[in-house]
């Protein structure tokens, strides 16, 4: 079985990358998902953070409320050592989960499997990817995105753009690059370009 990455910036359109790959009977593991599931499960991860963030991430049942996670990381003069510390804590427990998936999609007999992870690099999860594929789009395009998917400000999302590699990191970093403009048509046809380079044709 094949592992693919997939990664690129907030609003890039990931998502829809791989519900794509997915027609095409390749699944994906989004480790946002992945993320967020824990954080409802809580337990260790939970633990970990509000040990470092604070008790007052807490809502009142006792989950970790990703908003006030956020506004304690970004937009602070520390943000790049707040990110690296919520990262460091986070991955191991990411990591984890989705090598459990992966092992059973192997198990199941699809020819490859997509990890949809925003931080691929960061968490180390390229080595273990026998292709890595970018997602990138216009910067205006993926605040447009951003805004109406999260409801957050234009500023809110400038920052967490900034916060994050910009397009050439990814385009030096990935083996390919899809570019999501928002023509579903030209997205379809570079997919099916990419996957008969790795000989997973459809």
């Amino acid at each position: 079985m094949k592992i693919l990455g997939l990664t690129g910036p907030s609003g890039a359109g990931k998502g829809t990358v791989a519900a794509i790959f997915q027609t095409f009977g390749i699944p994906s593991i989004d480790t946002d998902a992945v993320y967020h599931q824990l954080l409802d499960e809580g337990g260790a991860i939970t633990k970990e953070l509000t040990d470092f963030f604070g008790q007052e991430l807490l809502d009142e049942h006792g989950r970790i409320d990703r908003k006030k996670l956020r506004a304690t990381v970004f937009g602070k003069e520390n943000t790049p050592a707040l990110l690296h510390t919520l990262n460091k804590i986070t991955h191991k427990y990411v990591m984890a989960r989705t090598n459990e998936r992966i092992d059973a999609l192997a198990q199941s007999g699809v020819a490859a499997v997509l990890i949809d992870a925003p931080l691929l690099f960061e968490a180390g999860v390229d080595k273990a990817c026998d292709a890595v594929i970018g997602v990138l789009s216009d910067r205006a395009v993926r605040l447009s995105r951003i805004t109406a998917r999260d409801g957050i400000t234009e500023e809110a999302a400038q920052m967490r753009l900034d916060a994050q590699k910009n397009d050439d990191f990814y385009r030096s970093a990935c083996q390919y690059i899809i570019e999501n403009n928002g023509d579903r048509t030209a997205l379809e046809s570079q997919i099916r370009c990419l996957l008969k380079k790795l000989n997973l044709e459809v």
